[in-house]
């Protein structure tokens, strides 16, 4: 295997593994956001708990404080602008819409949503080559597996169709998708720059949990104090399943492009969303459809056309 299909390889599995720790954390970040009346309160404590985690590992190593070094340096001679550091603020969005309704929806529909949503944004962000890789043309197979998904979403959600008033919350999490494709390109070029997955992946929760700390402030004033926190320990390793998903994304995404990383990750997202719906007590036949075609568009858009690099 040469070098180059050995890094596509190795960042589909790493996108696979970060798809199936964000479905994990969808759903520990929306019981975490039903026990505390609150989303925005368990977005916030799950971007806090993942900070505190990836603080701890820059400033710790050698490498992590290198790196910080080469990002602050890349940011002051201005090849790394500071609107492209502001990835955070998308996850932010998503993590909120975890904790808003992951629960209500269900976990398969909350990531077929969220993949609607980001397949269909990642066409143009590949297209633009915003991010770390080079531009990749909006091909018909990969225009086609944009098209596909979101017929997925429809698909998952007519169960939903007679009632408007539980079908709108699908909204969100797709919009918050659609945001996901560009912060996932904007943290390759932090990574790039200053050379470390974690460095890239530190900026990206500091800058998140920033604007959910501003978030937080104008919610308590609206909406008053969240209830008590929950005494389940496991509802607070939303933070450290959010580190494991970002850095994978983090790592993959300059060498298998926005679109590809987030077709690799459908698989895994798609995989434990099932799961975790099944086990939680059953899945309507309407989301198991949605979810198989989800995944015939994540092959369609896959094959090799999709790959196509824009020259000149």
């Amino acid at each position: 295997m040469d070098l180059t299909r050995r890094a596509t390889a190795l960042g589909c599995a790493a996108a696979a593994v970060g798809g199936v720790a964000l479905a994990v954390q969808s759903r520990v970040n929306g019981e975490l956001g039903r026990a505390l009346g609150d989303g925005v309160a368990a977005a916030l404590v799950s971007f806090l708990g993942g900070l505190l985690i990836l603080a701890a590992a820059v400033v710790a190593t050698a490498s992590g404080r290198a790196a910080a070094g080469r990002f602050r340096v890349a940011v002051r001679g201005g090849r790394l602008r500071v609107w492209q550091c502001l990835g955070g603020a998308a996850g932010a969005s998503f993590v909120a819409a975890q904790g808003t309704t992951a629960a209500g929806l269900g976990i398969a529909v909350f990531t077929v949503a969220t993949v609607a949503g980001q397949v269909v944004s990642s066409l143009f962000v590949d297209r633009a080559g915003f991010g770390p890789g080079e531009p990749r043309r909006i091909t018909a197979p990969r225009a086609v597996g944009a098209g596909l998904t979101v017929v997925a979403v429809l698909v998952s959600v007519s169960d939903r169709f007679g009632s408007p008033g539980e079908l709108w919350p699908a909204l969100l999490p797709a919009l918050a998708g659609a945001a996901l494709s560009w912060a996932q390109a904007a943290n390759g070029l932090v990574r790039h720059e200053s050379g470390s997955v974690v460095l890239a992946t530190l900026v990206n929760f500091s800058v998140g949990a920033c604007a959910l700390v501003l978030v937080g402030v104008v919610d308590v004033a609206l909406r008053g104090l969240p209830n008590p926190p929950p005494g389940q320990w496991h509802l607070y390793t939303g933070g450290a399943l959010g580190v494991v998903a970002l850095s994978t994304s983090v790592y993959a995404v300059r060498a298998i492009g926005v679109l590809v990383l987030g077709l690799c990750a459908v698989a895994g997202q798609l995989v434990g969303a099932v799961l975790l719906d099944v086990s939680a007590g059953g899945i309507a036949a309407g989301t198991v459809a949605g979810v198989a075609l989800t995944l015939v568009a994540a092959g369609v858009a896959a094959v090799p056309g999709g790959r196509a690099r824009v020259r000149g």
